[in-house]
């Protein structure tokens, strides 16, 4: 098959999948009178221009994602931008198709891409998602105080403080507890585990397995060696949510209507109960990222029902489903298929079990 043929098969592949996510999305929020075509219909009456450059603005966080995994990934071996940007991508759609299921996917393609071990690449993978539940803590405390400063009543109101406390709460007291493990590695290396380990890796069995992994992970997550490193990789993240907060103002402004008045302190209360409702279900209400944007604009900012639940699913499509388009014709390239993402998936989680 000719190149230029693949690529237009694997683009229509990619705009299909995203036509599905569309279809599907309108029934995430439930109400009476909202359907697929009014969503469309709502989209077309929205600022383009504003929603191209959220689009737009949203490849532009999953580049900065990739620099910072370069930084980490330096300390290790090869350090790539332009494979780990591609993988990143790819990664992100795994995690779309298959949910939370896909998370490994993304360093397992990295480490086969790079020729690196698996074990060091979740280290890094580890080492992310702290800066990102630490930015999340962080946003989570500066929206419960710009929630404490709106007025609002109701149950639907109190069950999204009660949640915004406890996420918040949780999330401050794992960032601790990790910061320290992390701290402990630093000062101490891995010298320690190593002579712990010693036997374990001189055995021809399970246990040399087992110990390798674990020294992997603790090489992996100490990839952070100097006070530049820290500072660059902190610059990353916040370049990181501030885009993404953009990406939530623009949004809301495309629609205009009352959703014009959305401020960037508003934008970063949606931001903030979004990323709560992706982790928590709410009483009463249920859990998800678009119900959760839905009823900060309901009941915090009084939106109207269905442009909020239409401000919701488009938030959430470009935001998460977007990188769809060129993620999964990203995954075909490398060969896989969604029943190999599966496998490699379920896979990795049975070795992380054992």
């Amino acid at each position: 098959m000719r190149k230029s043929s693949r690529k237009w098969i694997l683009l229509l592949l990619a705009v299909g999948v995203l036509a599905f996510a569309v279809y599907r999305s309108s029934g995430f929020i439930h109400l009476a009178d909202f359907s697929f075509g009014k969503l469309v219909r709502a989209v077309r009456g929205a600022n383009l221009f504003l929603l191209g450059l959220s689009i737009a603005a949203i490849y532009v966080c999953y580049a900065v994602r990739a620099l910072r995994w370069k930084g980490f990934q330096s300390n290790l071996g090869p350090s790539r931008f332009l494979p780990i940007f591609q993988m990143t991508l790819a990664g992100f759609a795994a995690v779309f198709l298959l949910g939370r299921a896909g998370e490994p996917v993304r360093p397992l393609l990295l480490a086969r891409k790079e020729k690196l071990a698996n074990s060091g690449m979740f280290g890094i993978y580890v080492l992310e998602r702290l800066f990102d539940a630490a930015s999340t803590a962080v946003v989570a405390a500066i929206a419960l105080l710009l929630f404490e400063s709106h007025s609002h009543t109701g149950e639907t109101a109190s069950s999204l403080e009660t949640a915004a406390r406890t996420t918040g709460s949780v999330l401050f007291a794992a960032v601790l507890g990790a910061i320290a493990v992390l701290v402990y590695l630093r000062l101490h290396g891995t010298a320690m585990l190593e002579r712990r380990l010693q036997g374990w890796l001189a055995a021809r069995n399970w246990k040399a397995t087992v110990a390798d992994v674990v020294l992997g992970f603790a090489r992996g997550v100490q990839t952070i060696r100097s006070w530049a490193d820290l500072a660059l990789s902190v610059l990353y993240s916040g370049v990181h949510w501030f885009v993404v907060l953009l990406v939530y103002l623009w949004v809301s402004h495309a629609f205009g209507g009352s959703l014009a008045g959305i401020g960037l302190g508003d934008a970063m209360l949606v931001m903030a109960f979004t990323l709560v409702g992706s982790a928590v279900q709410l009483p009463g209400v249920g859990g998800g990222s678009q119900v959760a944007s839905f009823l900060a604009y309901t009941t915090i900012f009084g939106v109207e029902k269905e442009p909020a639940a239409a401000v919701s699913i488009v938030l959430w499509l470009i935001t998460f489903a977007a990188v769809s388009v060129p993620g999964v014709p990203l995954l075909i390239h490398q060969g896989l298929s969604l029943g190999q993402l599966k496998e490699m998936a379920e896979h990795e989680k049975e070795e992380l079990k054992a």
